[in-house]
């Protein structure tokens, strides 16, 4: 199985390193993520400017494409064109060092990379941590790699999309994995009134 490995919080995120090795007990993973940070980009794509992709060295081999563009660029990218002559079976996007869940999904960019893989008729799954200041990634993604093996084996899977959220209590203890519908609660909606440096609020 050959696997398409994005996120949001860019190439060079902690959650994308423990994910990539988990994922590599089910398959061949090719990392393909933003160069920078792009949370809360929703599923918005590159359309204006150009879109460039590097690529990024470990040990002396290629490890990843750094794509200059959003999470859903990453994807369309990779299917559209890097990866167009051998393609892959499975996207997975994450980890997101975050819960995506109710509304958030919207303006989410991991969930909106794996909506993109199943926009392609690709089985596709978002995966979030609750938010910690000393998040358990290393945990996550074992937790991840167990949910996303048995998704890949239900045939009515093929195809499906998946938005997986991991609470910190099940990194720290078994937990029940439970399906549940998408909640409506609503992000925040609280700025902070500030000075810029000219004076201006």
């Amino acid at each position: 199985m050959r696997i398409l490995l994005t996120n949001d919080d860019g190439v060079f995120a902690p959650g994308l390193a423990a994910l990539e090795q988990q994922l590599r007990h089910l398959g061949e993973v090719i990392v393909v993520a933003p160069a920078t940070e792009q949370s809360g980009v929703g599923h918005s794509i590159t359309f204006l400017t150009p879109l460039t992709c590097k690529s990024i060295h470990r040990d002396g081999r290629h490890w990843a494409w750094a794509v200059d563009g959003s999470p859903a660029d990453c994807v369309k990218l990779s299917i559209g064109e890097l990866l167009r002559e051998s393609p892959v079976d499975l996207v997975v996007s994450g980890i997101n060092n975050g819960l995506n869940a109710g509304i958030n999904v919207l303006y989410s960019g991991t969930v909106a990379a794996a909506i993109e893989g199943a926009f392609f008729g690709l089985t596709s799954v978002a995966v979030s941590l609750e938010y910690s200041e000393d998040p358990d990634f290393q945990s996550a993604a074992v937790i991840a790699r167990n949910v996303i093996g048995g998704i890949v084996k239900q045939p009515e899977s093929n195809g499906g999309l998946f938005n997986l959220n991991i609470p910190t209590a099940a990194t720290e203890a078994p937990r029940d994995l439970k399906i549940v519908p998408m909640g409506l609660a609503q992000y925040g909606h609280s700025y902070d009134l500030r000075k810029h440096p000219e004076g201006r609020e």
